[in-house]
């Protein structure tokens, strides 16, 4: 089973009732000067824009907020940090050569992108910019990044989110409402178009 067959296993069927085309991808294609990694196209095809698990925000090209708008706003926002403290940024963003390309954040507020490291973008890795001094390489393509993602979500300890104080002065009913709301413990895998 592929990453991508166990995040459709996970996250249930596509809501969206698009028909999608390559025509979708050709403006950012020829935005980024090369096809983008053919997992990802797949994943948002199926799916389209929407939030991975209340957290994992992802684009698409005809989306609300496409795809596109945002690359061009993240890249130039960070290019511009980058130029400003070149140590905080060690990698390059587009259309710097070899530069990071954007396709998502979270409400952790950490930034996703692309590092075009091989000529074939199947074998891409994914950068999270996150509030560090490195960002973080996941070795892996777009689909085990997120399906690693969801993972993590799912085992979270069932207090997670809370100060250990806070335990003491919590009734069971108290945090039963808290787990249903989402609010601490694991995640159940969702997608949720916007």
């Amino acid at each position: 089973m592929t990453a991508l067959d166990e995040l459709v296993r996970l996250l249930g069927p596509s809501t969206v009732a698009r028909i999608p085309s390559p025509d979708d991808w050709t403006e950012i294609e020829t935005y980024v000067a090369s096809p983008l990694p053919t997992d990802f196209k797949t994943f948002l095809d199926t799916y389209g824009t929407g939030v991975i698990c209340d957290e994992l925000v992802v684009f698409h090209p005809r989306g609300a907020g496409p795809l596109l708008d945002r690359m061009r706003k993240i890249h130039e926002t960070f290019g511009e940090s980058r130029s400003r403290n070149p140590d905080f940024h060690p990698f390059p963003f587009h259309p710097e050569p070899g530069g990071l390309i954007s396709w998502g954040y979270d409400h952790s507020g950490n930034e996703h992108f692309f590092w075009p490291c091989d000529p074939d973008p199947d074998h891409w890795k994914v950068v999270t910019h996150s509030h560090g001094p490195e960002p973080e390489v996941f070795e892996g393509p777009f689909t085990a990044f997120v399906l690693d993602f969801v993972e993590q979500l799912r085992d979270l300890e069932p207090h997670h989110g809370l100060d250990p104080e806070e335990l003491e002065f919590l009734e069971p009913e108290d945090l039963a409402e808290l787990a249903e709301r989402g609010e601490i413990g694991p995640v159940e895998p969702s997608f949720k178009p916007i």
